[in-house]
């Protein structure tokens, strides 16, 4: 049972995401020309997941009490996995630290090895370190009203960013700007995911934006920031995206239609994180696929 429990803790629906999320990363630099080294991109991803699966440990942890009052749907609410097993959050925590030892002593090795470089390790380190504040003390993000510009940052931003430097071991400032619009995108997805939690958050006083700013409040701050992606990609595409890339991203349009006209107006994320993951995907293909006819 234990290891049962211990699997849908890590949340491998996320973790299949982390995946794909350093893979965009990793294609990114291959646009730019960088020619892919496999045994490293496999390293690579081999010291993220653990690292990854500990944040997601830390999480249910942090929120056990929360996650026991919420109406939890598949994007939202935890795993379950503690609530329904009657396993205490001790459980969580320790398997929390395990995860990050791992992923941390595989990251060195990888530095010996040749595989990493000081700075791939150190992305990997500071994003690691942000993952944990997210949910536990001293800063606690999540319960302050942070965690949604964390999260956006470090699952749109580091994450591909490193997967990027796990190629090139070293990161050129005009590629982090590339990867915005997909953090941005991760921020609306954390606002619709938390407003699934406001009920339970409020009572056990986890202070989410959707907890703490009006209904009016957050549905205009979903507008602008869902506005703001295509914006962004107009005002930078001759500097930062191939066309492709631009012309392929209004297809997610629709999608995250839907998601501003149901947000707040229904418990479920799905259109959001559908939004989110279908510009994922278009991302990937649009910057790879000319790769791999050419």
């Amino acid at each position: 049972m234990l290891a049962s429990v211990l699997i849908r803790m890590s949340r491998p629906a996320q973790l299949l995401a982390i995946i794909l999320v350093y893979l965009f990363g990793s294609i990114v630099a291959w646009a730019h020309d960088v020619i892919i080294d496999f045994p490293a991109f496999t390293f690579g991803l081999v010291v993220v997941l653990p690292v990854s699966a500990s944040i997601h440990y830390a999480n249910e942890y942090a929120d056990y009490e929360t996650d026991s009052l919420t109406r939890r749907t598949s994007f939202s609410g935890g795993s379950g996995a503690l609530q329904e097993s009657g396993l205490t959050p001790g459980i969580a925590l320790k398997a929390a630290w395990f995860g990050l030892l791992v992923g941390l002593l595989l990251g060195l090795l990888g530095l010996h090895l040749g595989l990493l470089t000081p700075t791939a390790l150190a992305v990997l380190a500071w994003g690691a370190f942000w993952g944990w504040m997210y949910s536990l003390r001293p800063f606690a993000l999540a319960w302050r009203g942070w965690g949604e510009l964390d999260n956006a940052m470090l699952g749109g931003v580091a994450l591909p960013v490193y997967g990027y430097m796990v190629q090139t071991g070293s990161l050129d400032p005009r590629v982090v700007l590339i990867f915005i619009p997909f953090g941005m995108l991760v921020f609306v997805n954390l606002l619709a995911t938390t407003w699934a939690d406001r009920e339970a958050d409020a009572k056990v006083g986890k202070f989410t934006l959707a907890t703490r700013w009006s209904v009016n409040s957050l549905r205009l701050l979903y507008l602008l920031v869902a506005v703001g992606v295509f914006v962004y990609l107009l005002l930078f595409g001759q500097l930062l995206f191939p066309q492709l890339v631009i012309l392929s991203s209004i297809l997610v349009i629709p999608v995250l239609l839907w998601g501003i006209r149901v947000y707040t107006r229904q418990h479920s994320p799905f259109p959001t994180v559908a939004a989110m993951a279908f510009y994922l995907v278009i991302q990937i293909a649009a910057w790879g696929v000319p790769l791999l006819l050419g």
